[in-house]
Order: C-alpha cells, then sequence, then structure tokens
C-alpha cells in the first residue's frame, strides 16, 4: 500500500505519507479491500489518521463503519465515501465488506479539473449515494479506472499515466456533479452564507466572533445570524464554535502538539480558556479527548460525554 505506516504507541499516532507503489506510476492507486486487508492490519486502520492524499471507497458487497472526523457513517454498497486531506478517519472492522479503494493525491489532477470536481471543497458530503444512472455510470468510470492502474507496461509509461489522470477526472467529475433526485430539489445556498462560511474557514483560527466576521463582510449580525440557520441550520456563534472545535478535535488526535500549543494556534489568550471552551461544547477536556480517541478501538464504546453520530446513507 503507498500509504506508509509507522508503529506507534498509545502516546503517538500514525503518519500517513503517501508513497507511490513500487514499479507504478506516483500520485494514483487502485486497490480492492481484499488487497488492503492483505496488507494492513485492521488494528492499525482503526487508529486515528490524518492522511495528506484523497481516499475514495465504495463497496459491492456487505456494510463498513468509517468515522470521518469523529462522525460514524455506514456505507453500504452504491455508495460512495470520500475522505480529503486534513481530514480524520479511522477505519472500521473490514469483516466480508468488499469494494474498491482509490488512492490519489491533491495535485495529480490539472487545477481547471480540481476546480471543476471540488477536490478542494472542505464542505462537500463524506457520503453520498447516487440515484441508479448516476450509479452505474460511476460503477463504470471505478472499473475502467481500475482495469488502467492494473494495466501497466501495456503503454508507455507516461500515456499510462496520462490515461490514468483523464479516467480519475471522469470519476470524480461525476461525482461531484450528481443528479437530485426528482421531487426533493437542493435550494441553492444563499450568498451571504457562503460568503460567512469560506470567511469562516479561512479565519477561525484568528477569530469567533460573529461581530467581526459582519463587519468583514459588510452584514450585520442579525443577518448572518439568519443565512446561517437557513443554509446549516444552526446560528452563526454556533457555526464557527463547530469548526474551531473540529480543528481542535483534528489536532488533539493527530500530531504531538501540547494542549497549550494547540490553544495558541486556535487563537485562545491562554491554555486554561481554551480548556474550558472545549470541555464545555464536548463535555471533555482537551487530555480526556486527546487519550480516548488514541486509545479506543472501534469495537470500544466512545468516552463519556461524547456523542457519535452514525449516518446511514440509505435513510432518509
Amino acid at each position: 500500500m503507498m500509504a506508509k505506516t509507522r508503529h506507534a504507541s498509545s502516546k503517538e499516532i500514525l503518519e500517513i505519507p503517501f508513497a507511490a507503489p513500487a514499479g507504478t506510476p506516483a500520485g494514483i492507486e487502485v486497490m480492492s479491500l481484499a488487497e488492503l486487508r492483505r496488507r494492513v492490519c485492521e488494528r492499525t486502520l482503526a487508529q486515528p489518521r490524518r492522511p495528506d492524499f484523497h481516499h475514495l471507497l465504495t463497496l459491492t458487497t456487505g456494510a463498513l463503519r468509517h468515522t470521518v472526523d469523529f462522525d460514524a457513517h455506514m456505507l453500504r454498497p452504491g455508495s460512495w465515501l470520500w475522505v480529503r486531506p486534513g481530514q480524520v478517519q479511522q477505519w472500521g472492522a473490514l469483516g466480508k465488506a468488499e469494494g474498491m479503494l482509490i488512492l490519489f493525491q491533491q495535485d495529480v489532477l490539472d487545477a481547471a479539473t480540481a476546480t471543476a470536481a471540488r477536490v478542494d471543497d472542505p464542505h462537500a458530503p463524506v457520503v453520498t449515494t447516487p440515484v441508479a444512472d448516476d450509479g452505474r455510470a460511476l460503477t463504470m468510470a471505478a472499473e475502467h479506472l481500475s482495469h488502467e492502474f492494473g494495466a501497466l507496461g501495456h503503454l508507455p509509461l507516461e500515456v499510462h499515466m496520462a490515461a490514468l489522470r483523464h479516467l480519475l477526472a471522469v470519476l470524480l467529475l461525476r461525482l461531484a456533479h450528481l443528479t437530485v433526485p426528482s421531487g426533493s430539489p437542493a435550494p441553492e445556498p444563499d450568498e451571504t452564507y457562503l460568503r460567512f462560511r469560506d470567511a469562516v474557514e479561512r479565519d477561525f483560527t484568528r477569530t469567533r466572533r460573529v461581530e467581526d466576521y459582519a463587519r468583514a463582510l459588510g452584514y450585520s449580525g442579525r443577518t448572518l445570524s439568519r443565512a446561517t440557520l437557513a443554509g446549516a441550520g444552526l446560528s452563526a456563534k454556533e457555526f464557527v464554535d463547530r469548526r474551531v472545535v473540529l480543528e481542535a478535535k483534528r489536532l488533539l488526535a493527530h500530531g504531538d502538539r501540547t494542549a497549550a500549543q494547540i490553544s495558541d494556534h486556535l487563537g485562545f489568550v491562554n491554555p486554561s480558556q481554551f480548556s474550558k471552551y472545549f470541555l464545555h461544547r464536548t463535555g471533555q477536556s482537551p487530555i480526556e479527548f486527546r487519550r480516548g480517541i488514541r486509545g479506543r478501538g472501534e469495537a470500544s464504546a466512545p468516552p463519556a460525554g461524547t456523542a457519535v453520530r452514525l449516518h446511514d446513507p440509505t435513510r432518509r
């Protein structure tokens, strides 16, 4: 597997850099879940990790529980899971689940294609379940990509790599632009909400004050709150706080920064303020969260105060 892992103690998180398999072109790898089971033990996969490359997964049989950014998702045949760089993930028990895993680096596509495929979208859904026609098209695209990946040596290397990039582009473009099921058109997000969402993503380590975002964007705080409530079902303040807490959880789960260093990175006055903020919103201190997430196997119960939301893409 191109994701080289190193064994870690309970106090050290696994680092997952991208490394192309020997004898294959860099940037893309396609494998079955059976092959994944042969290469990596499930205990290793169950540890929290924050890879710097994309994971695209679909099942053909069985079911798989996969945790992304501390929310558990139930993946079933016909659904697609997309984990982007920077997100923290933990694999559930692979069991008898079968399917295809596609791994690729951020820069494997040209800039225009990456933009059209929304590769960098931090708000994209983790799991999607396409309607029938889209599902068949995605399956064909994935099978064509898998076939080409396994056909190394049949074409000149540069041509083979170009074919892989084009086939991956087809798959990602189709996945990013799925047909909306009839009878349930999704409303277009309000421009005010989108501007606020982007501003929070850019500046949440600098300020947690809704007034600062309102002033920078030229809106009133009330306008931002109405737009965020309509667009995300949250108040503007809750939206900011959730983004800060998510980043805190990512940093606590991955890497060895101290709570004080994370506090400083997230713009808190001091570690005590950060600890109180985190405790109030999660029910755990930062140290308790770190200890729990690193020591917890997939079969174990979550730490006290942690709400694990299980998303089943087959349910409405």
